[in-house]
């Protein structure tokens, strides 16, 4: 046959072959896919199966009994706390029993009030339970007052996180004189709160509006601005509205009566008018001592009330603008308390002057004890006086910022003034937490850990500490750990290696060729 007729015959074969092939292939196709209709059409999808709940933790995490943020804590027994046993107990106990009076008052109520709800930070309403219990208790022996405290509470070392100690001031009410008029003399207003002043979630008449937090000046019925500051106050942007409660000699003694938060004014006449506050402005309180300590006026060691009234004494501009670096302005109210009751404090009791402190009332309760020990200047401006000193929190200040911040009350008039003013210190910070909040207490509701797994499934897997030096470690081996005793050492079960993930190549798409068009 000719090498022609041989290739056309071999051509012709193989595409009979593959034809063939096309059609086999193409008939096991449409066969699978009549034979999946038919299943289809005959039997029902079966139910997808639920997933799986999710495995519960075997030690769920249970709130915490209190947290205060930024806080640290250390749980102590009373013998270590220092200077405990030498204090006036007594006195302490019938602070807390003042206190005492407004919680119960509130627990027995049918409806809380809005503010109590949200004061129930770290501590809550556990002091209902030591307040009930000293409602009955007249004690009149400082022993048994002692008990009480050391039966009702636990001792917890607190300080801001990072920190050691806490930080004390010292305040008090100042005694002033004044004039129900406006005279030559006596031409400094003080001011009630004014109609105008807006916060948001209070009514305009409700009693000592909030010390922090924006404040608004209400415009018509829907505009609201920031309210004025000190500087336009004192220029008169609320002069001649009827708000002035009474006058006084000095703008230093307005600015320190409101740094203090309350003020007794006598007049001429011999009466008398107790102030208190009532509401602020909505800008944040500036230290006039940390600015004349930052311009280098007055050393920090040296630093006094006392002192900022010589310098703003003898510099009476300088002191306008010192004033005016303060942008916060105090407004006030008058309260009926005689010359014998001491201040009001925040909770709305009046305060005992050397057991009552001011703290920070975003994160604690008031009614709280804490017991304060350390050195403070009580005697002189250079005195170390031993302090240590159970003390009752019952008010509260926007300058008091932090878990071991607090404000000393040590009564009215000068020498109160004079003792307040050079307080700033370090301290030991002891909060007392009621029983029913003790770390360890509720750790006894913790739950029980997962039971030991059993002897023979610890003698098929036994676990022990991977040896320091791998290479000279044997895979298994006897130590003998007694007389006749042996325990099998084995390394550590691995775990199966993880299926790697392997994403899927994509093939390279062919270039499509773009096909001329001829023209014809």
């Amino acid at each position: 046959m000719a090498p022609e007729a041989r290739i056309k015959a071999i051509l012709k074969t193989s595409a009979t072959a593959l034809c063939a092939g096309v059609v086999a292939l193409s008939s096991f196709s449409l066969g699978a896919e009549a034979a999946r209709r038919h299943y289809r059409s005959h039997h029902h999808h079966l139910p997808e199966l639920p997933a799986a709940p999710p495995r519960a933790l075997p030690y769920p995490q249970l709130p915490l009994p209190f947290e205060i943020s930024g806080a640290q804590y250390l749980p102590l027994a009373w013998a270590d706390v220092k200077g405990w046993s030498d204090d006036d107990h007594l006195a302490a106990y019938k602070t807390f029993r003042a206190s005492c009076r407004s919680i119960n008052a509130q627990t027995g109520a049918a409806e809380p009030k809005a503010e109590s709800k949200a004061e129930s930070k770290a501590l809550g309403a556990s002091l209902g339970e030591p307040c009930r219990a000293a409602k009955s208790l007249e004690l009149a022996d400082d022993a048994k007052a002692k008990t009480f405290f050391e039966e009702n509470f636990a001792p917890l070392r607190i300080s801001r996180l990072g920190e050691p100690d806490g930080f004390v001031t010292g305040y008090y009410e100042p005694v002033l004189e004044g004039s129900r008029t406006q005279t030559e003399i006596y031409n400094v207003p003080v001011y009630r709160r004014p109609s105008n002043l807006f916060v948001r979630g209070y009514k305009q008449d409700s009693a000592s509006l909030p010390n922090k937090g924006p404040v608004y000046r209400k415009i018509g019925r829907r505009k609201l601005v920031p309210y004025y500051d000190r500087g336009e106050i004192e220029d008169g942007k609320i002069a001649g509205r009827g708000l002035e409660i009474a006058w006084l000699k000095d703008p230093t003694d307005l600015l320190f009566a409101q740094i203090q938060g309350s003020a007794r004014i006598k007049f001429d006449d011999g009466g008398t008018v107790r102030l208190n506050y009532d509401a602020y402005n909505g800008f944040p309180y500036t230290a006039v001592g940390r600015i004349l300590i930052e311009r280098g006026i007055i050393p920090k060691e040296e630093m006094s009330m006392q002192k900022i009234r010589e310098w703003m004494a003898q510099n009476p501009d300088g002191a306008k603008d010192l004033r005016r670096q303060n942008r916060s302005y105090i407004f006030f109210r008058e309260v009926n308390l005689s010359d014998k009751d001491e201040a009001v404090g925040a909770q709305g009791i009046p305060l005992t002057a050397g057991r009552s402190i001011a703290v920070d009332k975003s994160l604690h309760v008031y009614g709280t004890p804490f017991f304060i020990e350390g050195e403070l200047p009580i005697d002189s401006e250079r005195a170390k006086t031993p302090f240590h000193r159970l003390m009752i929190a019952q008010d509260t200040g926007s300058a008091i910022i932090g878990p071991a911040r607090a404000d000393l009350y040590f009564g009215a008039g000068q020498e109160a003034g004079r003792v307040s003013g050079r307080l700033r210190h370090p301290m030991h910070f002891v909060m007392l937490v009621p029983k029913s909040l003790d770390p360890t207490v509720r750790a006894g509701r913790l739950p029980v850990p997962d039971p030991r797994p059993s002897e023979k499934i610890a003698r098929l897997f036994p676990q022990t500490e991977p040896a320091k030096d791998s290479k000279n470690a044997a895979p298994a081996a006897a130590v003998a750990q007694g007389k006749g005793e042996t325990v099998a050492v084995a390394n550590p079960v691995p775990l199966p290696a993880p299926r790697p993930v392997i994403e899927p190549v994509r093939e390279p798409r062919r270039p499509v060729k773009n096909r001329i068009h001829r023209q014809q």
